[in-house]
């Protein structure tokens, strides 16, 4: 051994190549790694003894590339065969403000188009002296932004969130760990009981983490706090299956209930019922369907799998069948069947499993309600507080009584009542039921609340037509014995009148200012009278005559004559006026 191998200077630097070579070669990309391993084999060739000119002549490459290649190969082994890329790749020969003027350009709103860009930016290039960019040019610099300033850009902050926010899934780790719920209008329609076609609304509890349905309920109408407890009731109760169909065994009550802002879902009723059930309850962001794309997906599945079968099925765009001819009933036996048949057993997309096995995988225990009583109770029941007045307790314009109530008058209670059934009510006292009070009215009858609602609302619209109809007649026969009154035009507005004498007045009636100037009125006091006479004095006679006869032209009708003692002081008022 030499001593250039003792010092191992040869070995490290053969190994040092080797490292920098596999180095080099985890960079390349698939493209690049083929085109060095094409001309290795171009070499190869070579080093069999084939002349450089004859291998470039046959492979029509220049004598002084296949040279290059040989001498980059001795140098840097593989990774010098690979095609280097230009030193400026990804810069632009443009300036720093004119790339920021075309970047800004194509992110403004509206979306401008392209030649739009390249002629603005080219009149401004012109007017500072900028080199003017081909339209290639621009294209490429409006090509190269980034997608997610682009929609943010052109779409806002909710289609950015949509496409670019990042979301965690949050992936249940148990059966009954979170359930899903939901409404959606099917696309079919259906007959309702008087066989119109309607279309009906389907509500979806679905467990997360074995994607199994737990319960669901169809109705005609739109969804509300009663049918998402009436699916309610169906998830969390035993399912009874007809002898030899498929077991449907989901059940139980839920840790979390995970839901969106709908009004029914964030009901008092609701909140109620997952108080009393210990159920957490889990809204998600407003405007974020996002956040519930495992139950969407289901609704997907119904809709291409299930509705696309069957008859009335109306696909968007599609008119609605003017006869359908499934009813709610027949459409609900096919859902269930599709549920438990179909759905159930068949092995999920994204867990691997079908929904059912997976919900029953480790010998799963649900809790459930003690019985079905205590669950109908609380989730189809409203609970109402009450006062017992003397004839019973009063709901919704109908009068319940009881003999137990008689010694609770005046006492507050909380009543409980089934919507769908307004015959009865139970009675609640300090967290103790009472009694079930009984409406006598309905006894023996089944009666909702929607139906007394409509009852009471005919009722009084009857009453207002009778009293619209009896108004109408009295108003007929008193127009007919009725005379019109003479309607006198209205008299003009009074000219302002000016009080001159003592006792005249604006309203009065022709000659009342002559005979109101007579002596025996106007001096009828003595006091009164030497008062009068020496303010009559004082003035100058002039000014007093000319007031005097101002007025009485104005005064008098033409039938009224001046009282002999206004007359005889006028003259002489002129007489000492000149």
């Amino acid at each position: 051994m030499s001593e250039r191998d003792v010092d191992g200077d040869e070995p490290a630097t053969r190994t040092d190549t080797t490292i920098a070579e596999a180095r080099g070669l985890a960079v390349l990309d698939d493209q690049e790694r083929a085109e060095a391993l094409r001309r290795l084999v171009v070499l190869r060739a070579s080093d069999d003894g084939v002349p450089a000119a004859r291998l470039a002549r046959q492979l029509d490459l220049a004598v002084r590339t296949v040279q290059r290649w040989v001498a980059q190969y001795r140098a840097q082994g593989l990774v010098g065969l690979a095609r280097k890329t230009r030193s400026d790749t990804g810069t632009r020969q443009l300036p720093p403000d004119q790339v920021a003027l075309i970047e800004g350009l194509a992110l403004r709103r509206p979306r401008p188009s392209v030649a739009t860009i390249h002629r603005q930016v080219a009149a401004v290039a012109r007017e500072r002296g900028w080199p003017v960019p081909s339209y290639a040019r621009v294209y490429d610099i409006v090509r190269a932004l980034d997608p997610a300033l682009l929609t943010l850009a052109h779409g806002g902050t909710k289609a950015y969130g949509e496409a670019y926010d990042l979301v965690v899934r949050r992936e249940a780790s148990r059966p009954n760990e979170v359930w899903q719920a939901d409404h959606t209008p099917l696309d079919l329609w259906v007959r309702d009981d008087k066989g119109r076609p309607v279309r009906p609304w389907l509500t979806i509890i679905l467990d997360d983490y074995s994607r199994a349905v737990a319960g669901y309920a169809l109705n005609v109408q739109p969804p509300s706090a009663l049918q998402t407890a009436l699916a309610l009731r169906q998830a969390i109760w035993r399912k009874a299956e007809p002898p030899g169909s498929a077991g449907w065994t989901v059940c139980g009550i839920p840790c979390d209930f995970y839901t969106d802002h709908g009004s029914d879902f964030t009901s008092r009723h609701l909140e109620q019922v997952a108080a009393d059930l210990h159920i957490h309850l889990i809204f998600s962001i407003p405007g974020a369907p996002r956040g519930r794309g495992k139950i969407e997906r289901f609704f997907d599945t119904v809709n291409h799998l299930f509705l696309a079968t069957l008859p009335g099925y109306t696909p968007p765009g599609t008119a609605p069948p003017a006869h359908p001819t499934l009813t709610l009933s027949d459409l609900d036996a096919r859902l269930r069947r599709f549920i438990v048949g179909d759905y159930h057993p068949r092995p999920h997309g994204e867990t691997g499993e079908p929904p059912q096995v997976r919900w029953e995988a480790g010998g799963f225990l649900p809790q459930l309600p003690e019985t079905l009583e205590q669950l109908d109770l609380l989730l189809l029941t409203v609970a109402k507080a009450r006062r017992v007045q003397r004839d019973g307790i009063h709901v919704a314009g109908l009068r319940f009584s009881d003999p137990t109530l008689a010694a609770y008058v005046g006492e507050d209670v909380m009543i409980r009542y089934d919507p769908r059934d307004m015959a009865e009510i139970r009675v609640f006292h300090d967290g103790l039921f009472l009694c079930c009070a009984v409406c006598q009215d309905l006894a023996g009858q089944t009666v909702g609340f929607k139906e007394v609602i409509q009852a009471r609302n005919e009722r009084r619209r009857s009453l207002l037509m009778d009293l619209s109809d009896r108004a109408r007649v009295v108003e007929m026969f008193l127009s007919v014995h009725q005379e019109e009154a003479p309607t006198d035009p209205a008299p003009p507005p009074a000219a302002p009148h000016l009080k001159r004498y003592y006792n005249s007045t604006q309203d009065a009636e022709p000659g009342a200012v002559a005979r109101s100037l007579r002596p025996q009125q106007c001096w009828a006091h003595p006091d009164r009278d030497a008062r009068h006479r020496e303010a009559i004095g004082a003035l100058p006679a002039t000014l007093l005559a000319r007031r005097l006869r101002a007025s009485v032209p104005h005064t008098l009708s033409r039938g009224d004559a001046l009282h002999p003692g206004a007359q005889m002081g006028a003259t002489e008022l002129d007489a000492r006026a000149g």
